[in-house]
């Protein structure tokens, strides 16, 4: 469901090492939990153990915390100054963050992300002299060298210097990882500078070196503007004939303001905000989401209501698993802007996540009902409900969803194998066969539809040859998932080959030892081949690792009797 906004991808692997050096041990997670928020740490080493646990676990907000702790015990330790001062505007918390970058810089002319931070300053401030001069300090060599020149052209370009602020510039072009960033950003400031030719001439390398959104609107805004719809509406649909489905974009509603179209950046402080964005989204897919906060923060300093920034900022804080935080970011982008119904199907996800369930139902209906062509508030809708086991919502959603597809498309087979499960689950079978069997012919080596169809026609005892058949391909195409190795080994238990199934459902079970099913599965056919003990075990075992409902009676049969009823168990 999540979809990519990112910009210039070649270079995030240049973003990724160039700050790897100067990281705090960031690691992706959920949020720390259990804290008692009344046992503050006494010593230095306790606040520093605290904020590594914290920081481990991916919770930068109680790390940014412990580390500041641990400062105020140990003030003249760079390394906890470092990573004090980069989790603190991480969070958000940048004025208080201001006096730690003055002391690093003092210590350290060098030092980059204190710099940037300064610099970002004196730009909010209107001071664009002391911003210059803090700009030209960053570092020259390097994988972020392109830093600096980046960020000096923006500050001339808000002096009126377009011609300086190009050459600032052109250094970023003569490295071909770069040369994207430089055409979208030499367009932007020679649009605001309103010289039109020179922009759309680099708008068009931008486009030709990747295909994201902010640089279609930019070229697409130009076009509107010097009176060529016609070359915008070209360049909309051809964006949204790659990407149907997306929320994001809405070419329609941009060519609707004709020669009004905005400017993609209303000024140089957005622009300088446009290039923090940016870099948000490159060190994000380097895996760096420490540095992914800290420039999405730095941009939103400038410009606060910048949406796509927004988004990223809640998608950041929802993988930490601080949801009310992300919702409440998600809640005020625009809702005039496409990225606000995004923000709203992610909401929803968090909303149900946090046990909001009708929450995020009343979120996604009233989504799908503002924008009666989306696909992704009704398949959410769907997914969330059959999740919850509310199946009948499930299927009427999914039903709505490919309502709105105009037929039968391959790229929503899923939509008819999650909703052929809800039927399933509602013992409408014949339904859910016509959903699975439509799911194949959209996707034929679809593993999870061939492991569920094969399986269920095996457990009913019809079309073995052909179920098994899916089976095997399934198995050949995801030779890992222990769920289809186990419907590999069952569908030789159905068809009474009880060694074959041992051998297969003990690989299943080395592949997820902690599924029920599975175990009880090998209990099963360890029973038929007279290894009654063994048996016994396994459903003990199964017993033991959460079985559905429906499954919790007939185990318990088996472990007080050690034997198999007469008829066997199925899924």
């Amino acid at each position: 469901m999540r979809r990519s906004v990112l910009i210039f991808s070649a270079v995030a692997a240049l973003l990724a090492a160039a700050f790897a050096a100067c990281s705090p041990e960031s690691k992706t997670g959920s949020a720390a939990q259990g804290q008692d928020e009344d046992v503050v740490p006494r010593s230095a080493m306790g606040a520093y153990l605290a904020a590594r646990l914290a920081h481990s676990s991916g919770d930068t907000k109680a790390a940014a915390a412990f580390y500041g702790l641990a400062l105020d015990y140990d003030p003249e330790n760079a390394d906890l100054m470092r990573k004090t001062f980069t989790l603190m505007v991480a969070e958000g918390h940048f004025d208080q963050a201001l006096p730690l970058a003055l002391r690093m810089v003092a210590l350290d002319s060098d030092s980059p992300l204190p710099t940037l931070t300064l610099g970002v300053r004196d730009v909010r401030d209107g001071r664009l002299k002391e911003a210059e001069a803090r700009f030209a300090n960053l570092p020259k060599r390097g994988g972020i060298a392109f830093l600096g020149p980046l960020m000096t052209a923006w500050v001339q370009a808000a002096e009126g210097r377009t011609d300086d602020a190009l050459a600032s510039l052109a250094s970023l072009a003569q490295n071909p990882a770069l040369k994207a960033l430089h055409a979208f950003h030499a367009g932007l400031i020679l649009d605001l500078a309103g010289r039109d030719a020179d922009a759309q001439a680099q708008y068009a390398i931008a486009l030709a070196g990747q295909s994201g959104i902010r640089p279609i609107e930019a070229a697409g805004s130009l076009f509107q503007r010097t009176g060529h719809p016609d070359q915008a509406r070209a360049l909309y649909d051809a964006y949204q004939a790659e990407h149907p489905d997306t929320l994001l974009f809405d070419g329609a509603e941009l060519l609707a303001a004709g020669t009004n179209a905005p400017r993609p950046v209303a000024d140089a402080k957005a622009g300088i905000a446009e290039a923090m964005f940016d870099l948000s989204t490159l060190v994000r897919q380097g895996s760096s989401p420490d540095y992914a906060l800290v420039f999405c923060r730095l941009g939103l300093e400038l410009t606060p209501d910048f949406p796509l920034a927004q988004l990223t900022l809640a998608d950041l804080l929802s993988a930490q698993g601080r949801l009310t935080e992300a919702n409440a970011l998600y809640r005020a982008i625009d809702p005039a802007t496409p990225a606000y119904a995004l923000g709203q199907v992610r909401m929803a996800v968090n909303l149900d996540d946090g046990d909001d369930t009708e929450g995020a139902v009343t979120a996604l209906e009233a989504l799908a009902k503002s924008h009666p062509a989306a696909v992704d508030p009704l398949i959410t809708l769907g997914d969330i409900l059959s999740h919850r086991k509310r199946y009948d919502g499930a299927v009427q959603a999914f039903t709505r969803a490919l309502g709105r597809t105009g037929g039968n498309q391959p790229r929503y087979w899923s939509v008819h194998y999650s909703r052929g499960v809800a039927y399933d689950r509602l013992h409408q079978w014949p339904k859910a066969e016509a959903d699975f069997i439509t799911a194949l012919k959209l996707k034929p080596d679809a593993s999870e539809v061939l492991n569920y169809l094969g399986y269920s026609w095996i457990d009913l005892g019809i079309n073995l040859e052909q179920g098994r058949a899916m089976i095997e391909k399934a198995v050949a195409l995801n030779p890992r998932d222990g769920a289809v190795v186990d419907s590999l080994g069952w569908a030789l238990y159905r068809t009474g080959d009880f060694t074959g199934a041992v051998r297969e459902l003990e690989h299943a079970v080395e592949l997820r030892p902690e599924d029920s099913t599975i175990n009880e599965h090998l209990g099963d056919a360890y029973w038929q081949v007279g290894r009654s003990g063994e048996a016994r075990l396994q459903w003990q075992r199964a017993m033991s690792l959460d079985p559905d409902p429906d499954q919790i009676a007939p185990l318990q049969e088996k472990v007080r009797t050690g034997r198999l009823p007469d008829k066997p168990v199925s899924r």
